[in-house]
């Protein structure tokens, strides 16, 4: 070997250090951002000795796309879970002591008291209270679910803005990396931003994605919508200033595509849809059917055999006297049910008349003489409570079923939606984990090895030194001899 190769080989070895250390560097100072794929220096041989020709990214599709997909679930599962925690805590309060299950329970002592001692009027007092407090509970409960539905509405808004945003930065990043692969630039950088971009797509909607040539990236839903395709889609939502009772919200079109809620909504925003329209409205329909059942329970009859029809007692509504349709959904019926006034001391009226009936005229009250000891009135307001009736399988629970038992159905109804949204939840969030440690295993930096490979490059260094040193020496020996 002559000496002007062996002073090449050295040479390029040098500048091959000196790049893959710069590369090391970079992987040590990035060392603590999750968006950073790991670089390399690849190098080949030449005549003489070795030169790096291009860096390359650590990638793996595969976890890539499994992250992506346990990302989204766990985003739709866990808006969903947060969403029905706090409209548990706001119907049913601490351990359900809010509910209307409660409130019926305590209706229904407060009668059984009353009718052992049908005379005392503080008693009927009570008893009007506890019909006053399952009001409540009911147009508390649908006040909010209005209010839990205008937040996940409000919620879908914010993450379709935040939707558009990332996907005009997804865009930016794959613009750079489809020119630099033209010609034929290092476009690791930009393809950390966009895998960056893409998680936090992920986070927002299920997401599939595919490369075309020149590494340009389509992105597609699982519902098969295209969301980017060289240019962000479009993607349109209208906020709804004031929900109607029963009425489902705006949809998410994704290019034209409506996004799907469900049970097990993947993605923030289907997350987000599934609460508003599925399990918050079907809620506020058991609601309205709770309210219905309490009205038909305590409605007063005509007592005087001419066929008048049943009215509207202790309870009343908009629609009243008349009672809601039997069997049939009122939507916004458990915001608007009513205590009557006219058993209402507080309003001027007589607490008794639960006891008597007639708030609806004479033809209504079962016990015109007053006898203090009726109590017959009160009695059949129990057993209605405990009948099994017809109720509207659109609310999701079958019938027949009293009104007792439905209030009861209802918070298991609610509770298992809630337990299934915490599991999913749950499970999710460990597989996101698992998959997220694995991607970044595959394609993190890990320090130690980074520091192994720079005293690594360090003894290539001090032998290129050598080398050169010692081609020097020759080389001035040489000249010696010469002179």
């Amino acid at each position: 070997m002559s000496l002007a190769s062996a002073l090449n080989i050295a040479q390029s070895a040098l500048g091959s250090v000196s790049r893959q250390t710069s590369i090391v560097s970079r992987n040590v100072t990035n060392a603590g951002d999750s968006d950073y794929h790991r670089r390399e220096a690849a190098l080949v041989s030449t005549a003489p000795g070795l030169r790096a020709t291009e860096i390359r990214r650590a990638a793996d599709e595969l976890l890539l796309r499994r992250n992506l997909s346990a990302t989204s679930a766990w985003s739709g599962q866990s808006a969903l879970r947060d969403g029905l925690e706090r409209l548990s805590l706001n119907i049913h309060g601490v351990d359900g002591g809010a509910s209307v299950a409660t409130a019926l329970g305590k209706l229904s002592e407060a009668l059984q008291t009353f009718a052992s001692s049908p005379s005392n009027r503080t008693l009927a007092t009570n008893a009007v209270e506890a019909g006053r407090a399952a009001v409540g509970a009911l147009n508390t409960g649908a006040q909010a679910v209005q209010t839990i539905r205008a937040e996940a509405d409000a919620g879908i808004s914010t993450a379709v803005g935040e939707l558009r945003g990332l996907l005009e930065e997804f865009g930016r990043a794959n613009d750079e990396v489809v020119l630099g692969a033209k010609v034929g630039r290092d476009v690791s950088d930009a393809l950390d931003q966009r895998d960056a971009a893409l998680k936090k797509i992920a986070a927002l909607v299920p997401v599939s994605t595919f490369t075309r040539a020149g590494n340009d990236a389509v992105i597609m839903t699982a519902d098969g919508a295209t969301l980017f395709e060289t240019v962000p889609r479009e993607i349109s939502f209208a906020p709804t200033a004031v929900f109607t009772p029963g009425a489902a919200g705006n949809a998410v079109l994704i290019d034209g595509v409506p996004l799907k809620g469900g049970p097990n909504a993947s993605g923030q925003i289907a997350g987000l849809i599934e609460l508003r329209d599925g399990a918050a409205l079907g809620v506020e329909r058991q609601l309205d059917e709770m309210a219905r059942l309490m009205i038909a329970a305590f409605r007063e009859t005509d007592q005087t055999g001419s066929g008048l029809p049943d009215r509207a007692g202790l309870f009343g509504w908009s629609g009243g006297p008349a009672l809601p349709p039997a069997g049939t959904l009122q939507p916004g019926l458990a915001g608007a049910i009513r205590l009557n006034a006219a058993f209402d001391a507080g309003a001027g009226g007589d607490p008794l008349r639960l006891r008597d009936g007639g708030a609806n005229g004479a033809a209504y009250n079962a016990n015109p003489a007053g006898n203090a000891s009726f109590s017959a009135l009160l009695i059949r307001y129990g057993d209605r409570m405990e009948e099994p009736v017809a109720v509207d399988a659109r609310a999701g629970l079958a019938g027949p079923v009293s009104a007792s038992a439905y209030s009861a159905a209802a918070i298991g109804w609610f509770e298992a939606a809630r337990a299934r949204a915490t599991d999913g939840a749950a499970t999710t969030e460990a597989l996101m984990v698992r998959t997220g440690e694995a991607l970044s295993n595959a394609t993190g930096v890990n320090v130690d090895h980074e520091m192994s490979l720079l005293l690594d490059l360090e003894h290539a260094y001090e032998a290129s030194a050598r080398l050169i040193k010692a081609v020097d020496e020759m080389l001035a020996a040489l000249l010696a001899m010469v002179r």
